[in-house]
């Protein structure tokens, strides 16, 4: 009996033992094979079984298996998926879809959510995207978003349209990382010269009013940048490229973990010189260090620091005459822009557990933009009357610059009741604001030629504003039904000015000084509703709203009483997949409604004043069709039918209601079809056609620019570390005007290049370790 008890014990204890060491752990790291950064919460299974897990923070997963372990499956939503070998401490690297049917993205509720949760007309520009486009300028590759036109100016120079005419005002809200890349109330329309492109992974961009989260200027729509993390294996990248009008430019990027910490840094630097227009010159340094901490499996602080060194000369725009003549001399030789922004963000980020987590940023920066500025100047003769002196001509050089420091604390929630999410936050802004300008006289020749100027001691503006402001705000994502995803957001913002300005009341901007502030409470409500297989409709109202810049307040006499112009957006829209996966259709209708917008008006003395008149209508279709028949072949289509017109408004004694808006095409698209061979790895070619329809120069209807049609072939070849290519934009040599407009001056064309070949080689390493 004794001698069975003992085999009875040695039995259990030698299962016990091999049960223990028959569990394996699991471990190994998923990376983005575009980007090289490490992807956060991709799905980990074994194949052929539900044992696995998702990857944490550091893209990396564990787990502990009896079963024997031959392969793992490997899922992402927006990648593909991958089945591999397993062996222990693996780095697997997975590749973005092509079509890229259902996203995960971020600046729709400043987390990280899938697409269709998010009630909201949003698009994204992949690292795949901006990495083949090779782009010299933003717009080369933000144009292809359905609805979205940024005007290319010359070296960088921009103006913007989203759900708006293409406009100079302060109706878009620019972002990196999520963080506005200035402050509310001093707009530059020309901001995204700010932006570091060497530093973009992707762009993220709402369309519509999203100023519940974001505050003031997102009415049309905002952009936001999300730049490079570090690397999870060694990369160093180094590109060279120039073209045939003499850009020239060369990026690099370098990027590293160890351990606990990851740095990347990025940056380019650009050149012009002798281009096709004479005064078109400029150079860019542009440079990006981040590093990330991982201080613990919860715990993240990353901190970043941007800096833009930038000059430019300004053409200024063409007449009618020399436009059509193809006579693309300029008339300016001393006007320039410079731009000076340094920037720094540190985020510490909290995961208290699954449902919980604590985001807090502060940040700094330090702003310039000093010019001579071609827009400024005014003929002394007026041809309209006769007088005055054809020789002369009146403007300034000024100087705008601020420094801020500010602070987003934001917290989310998560709860089982209705699979809620809870978001909570505020941030504050002060901005330190000064401005300086000075009276010019400029010489101008027989020949209409302006040749040089003489500086004077007349100050025409300085002065100091102190630019506070304070914003709360909260929203609230559930779901009353299994498919039903609502979504209801409010805030609150205050925006103070307190000017202080040097000059006495007889100078040309003799505002007394002043302590302005404008409220405004902004709501959200939407909802989206997931019919299966990809498919989804949402639906979504919001209120944006633009408060009075600092410009607009205090360049004068006198303070204006202006109130905040305010949109009402409404949408609905819909996605859904078809043919099996290989295409895609993203489609919003919506409609912007805008009052108290602000103008200038002409009063009874002949001068001219600030003032809250006018209602506008904005609506239309936006749609994007992708749609891949084979492996080689992908086409994307993406277009906007629009209408813009005038409800109710009078500028400078005129009533336009009734009018369409100027420098506001109906419709607007960019289409693309690109293959890759099969039977050449590596290989890419790409034709993308962009058009411009007619539109009306200016708000009295009278005149209009036909718009234009552009071909853009692009060709590059990647063989082993090396990528080669060959850009041509504007294929078929088409003269035409990134943007026209008329006024009492004449009619004016911003000229666009003329056929352009850009060529480049890229040298990509990629090191590899566990």
């Amino acid at each position: 009996m004794k001698i069975t008890t003992v085999f009875i014990h040695l039995f259990i204890l030698v299962s016990f033992t091999t049960n223990v060491f028959a569990q394996q752990i699991i471990t190994g790291r998923i990376i983005d094979n575009q980007t090289k950064e490490v992807l956060i919460g991709a799905s980990v299974v074994l194949s052929d079984t539900n044992e696995g897990a998702t990857t944490d923070l550091n893209g990396r997963f564990s787990f502990e298996t009896s079963q024997n372990v031959d392969s793992l499956s490997i899922s992402y939503i927006g990648y593909q998926n991958k089945k591999v070998k397993y062996s222990e401490g693996l780095n697997i690297f997975l590749t973005p879809l092509a079509t890229q049917l259902e996203q995960i993205i971020v600046s729709a509720s400043r987390e990280e959510q899938e697409r269709k949760n998010a009630p909201v007309a949003i698009s994204t520009i992949s690292s795949q995207v901006i990495e083949e486009a090779k782009a010299t300028s933003i717009e080369q590759v933000i144009n292809k978003v359905s609805g979205v036109y940024m005007v290319d100016l010359g070296n960088e120079q921009h103006s913007m349209s989203v759900r708006q005419p293409l406009s100079y005002k302060s109706l878009f809200l620019y972002l990196e990382d999520g963080i506005p890349i200035r402050t509310t109330g001093v707009f530059n329309h020309n901001a995204l010269i700010e932006i570091n492109m060497a530093s973009v992974r992707n762009m993220e961009v709402i369309k519509g009013s999203s100023s519940s989260l974001y505050g003031s200027e997102a009415i049309g729509g905002a952009v936001n940048f999300i730049t490079h993390r570090p690397t999870a294996v060694p990369v160093t990248k180094v590109q060279l490229q120039g073209n045939n009008l003499g850009y020239k430019r060369t990026d690099i990027r370098l990027s590293n973990s160890w351990k606990k910490f990851g740095v990347v840094v990025s940056g380019y630097y650009a050149n012009r010189s002798n281009g096709p227009r004479d005064h078109t010159d400029f150079n860019k340094l542009a440079i990006n260090l981040r590093g990330d901490l991982h201080i613990s499996d919860k715990t993240i602080w990353t901190n970043s620091l941007s800096y833009i060194n930038y000059k430019t000369d300004m053409t200024g725009s063409l007449d009618s005459a020399n436009f059509y003549n193809q006579n693309f001399s300029s008339l300016n030789t001393f006007t320039y822009r410079e731009v000076k922004a340094l920037r720094f963000r540190s985020t510490l980020e909290q995961y208290w557990n699954d449902n919980s987590k604590t985001t807090i940023t502060a940040f700094m920066r330090d702003n310039s933009i000093g010019q001579n500025p071609h827009y400024r100047i005014k003929d002394d003769y007026q041809p309209w009357s006769g007088a005055g002196d054809p020789l002369l001509a009146h403007s300034e050089i000024n100087v705008n610059s601020f420094q801020s420091y500010g602070l987003v604390a934001q917290h989310s929630q998560k709860f089982d009741f209705m699979n809620a999410n809870l978001i909570v936050g505020s941030s504050v802004d002060y901005s330190p604001n000064e401005y300086n300008s000075k009276y010019i006289r400029v010489e101008k020749n027989n020949d209409g030629l302006y040749t040089g100027y003489t500086e004077s001691d007349s100050l025409l503006t300085d002065y100091k504003a102190g630019l506070l402001n304070t914003a709360l705000y909260t929203q609230l994502e559930f779901s009353p039904m299994e498919r039903l995803k609502v979504v209801a957001a409010v805030r609150y913002d205050r925006i103070a000015y307190d000017y202080d300005n040097a000059l006495d009341s007889t100078a040309f901007s003799g505002t007394p000084d002043e302590k302005n502030s404008f409220q405004n409470v902004s709501p959200k409500l939407g909802f989206t509703y997931d019919l299966g297989k990809g498919t989804a409709v949402y639906a979504n109202y919001s209120i944006g709203f633009s408060p009075p810049g600092v410009s607009e307040l205090y360049r004068g006499v006198k303070v204006p009483s202006l109130s905040p112009a305010t949109y009402s957006n409404y949408e609905v829209g819909f996605w859904l997949p078809f043919a099996q996966g290989k295409g895609y259709i993203d489609l919003s209708l919506y409609q912007l409604d805008g009052t108290d917008e602000i103008i200038s008006v002409r009063q009874d003395d002949g001068s001219t004043e600030n003032e809250n008149a006018g209602k506008t209508k904005h609506k239309g279709i936006e749609f994007t069709l992708k749609y891949s028949p084979i492996e080689d072949v992908s086409f994307r289509f993406s277009g906007a039918n629009s209408e813009h017109s005038f409800v109710d408004f009078v500028e400078k004694g005129r009533d336009y209601t009734g009018n369409l808006m100027n420098a506001a095409p109906k419709f607007i698209a960019n289409s693309e079809i690109t293959y890759r061979p099969r039977f050449l790895k590596g290989a890419r070619i790409a034709l993308e056609w962009q058009h411009m329809s007619e539109y009306y120069l200016d708000a009295a209807n009278t005149e209009k620019y036909e718009g234009f049609e552009l071909f853009n072939l692009r060709m590059g070849y990647k063989i082993k570390a090396f990528d080669v290519w060959l850009n041509t934009l504007n294929l078929a040599d088409k003269r035409y005007a990134t943007n026209a407009s008329k006024s009492a001056w004449g009619k004016s064309y911003r000229a666009g290049n003329p056929r352009t070949f850009n060529v480049g080689i890229s040298y990509n390493f990629t090191g590899n370790k566990k």
